[in-house]
C-alpha cells in the first residue's frame, strides 16, 4: 500500500519525533511505501528514514522552491511547480492519506484533501494521527461542523481520527483489506 503522509517539515518536540518514528518503521516493516513532500529536514526525514531502515519504499513529491531540500537517496522523486500539483501528485500516488502533526501548510494539505473526499473526489481513507492530543481542537471543530449540519455525510465516513500509529495502521490495513 502507498501511504501518502503530510507532516511538518520541522524539527519538533521529542513525543512527536518519537511517535512518527515509530510510525515509519510500522510502515516500512508492513512493505509500504511512504509518499511524502520529499523534504530530507525535520518530521519529513524522520519519516524517511524510518520507512527506509524499515525496508520501505521511498516516493517523494517536491515542489520547485524547496527542491533543494528533497531527499537525495528516495526510490521516487517528483519536483511539480507549485504546491497545488504537489498535493494532487501525492493523492494521486497514495492509496490511503495519513495527516501528521504540522502547521498551516500540513493544515491546509488535510482540508484539501477532507474536501475532495466530501465531494467524491476521491475514496481512500484518511486518517488523523492525533499524537499527543495535538487534533483534539480540530476533532472537536468537526464534530460541531456534523452536529451543526455543515457536512453532507457523516464525519466517520469523511475521516478516521488514531492515537497511535499502531491503531492508524491497522485501520489503513482493515480499509485495504490486508490481513495483519
Amino acid at each position: 500500500m502507498n501511504i501518502c503522509v503530510f507532516c511538518s517539515a520541522a524539527d519538533l518536540d521529542g513525543r512527536y519525533v518519537t511517535a512518527a518514528r515509530e510510525f515509519a518503521e510500522l510502515i516500512g516493516r508492513g512493505g509500504h511505501a511512504l509518499v511524502w513532500g520529499g523534504s530530507d529536514t525535520g518530521l519529513m526525514k524522520v519519516m524517511a528514514d524510518g520507512v527506509q531502515e524499515a525496508g520501505g519504499k521511498l516516493i517523494g513529491v517536491s515542489v520547485e522552491f524547496l527542491a533543494h531540500k528533497a531527499r537525495e537517496d528516495a526510490d521516487e522523486m517528483v519536483v511539480t511547480k507549485d504546491l497545488a500539483e504537489r498535493k494532487a501528485q501525492m493523492l494521486v500516488r497514495a492509496d490511503a492519506v495519513v495527516i501528521m502533526v504540522g502547521g498551516t501548510g500540513t493544515l491546509d494539505e488535510a482540508t484539501e484533501i477532507l474536501e475532495l473526499r466530501k465531494h467524491g473526489m476521491h475514496t481512500k481513507p484518511v486518517v488523523l494521527l492525533n499524537t499527543a492530543g495535538f487534533y483534539d481542537g480540530l476533532k472537536q471543530q468537526f464534530q460541531r461542523m456534523e452536529s451543526e449540519g455543515f457536512l453532507p455525510l457523516p464525519l466517520t465516513d469523511l475521516v478516521f481520527f488514531a492515537e497511535d500509529g499502531v491503531g492508524t495502521l491497522a485501520y489503513l490495513e482493515e480499509k485495504a483489506g490486508i490481513q495483519g
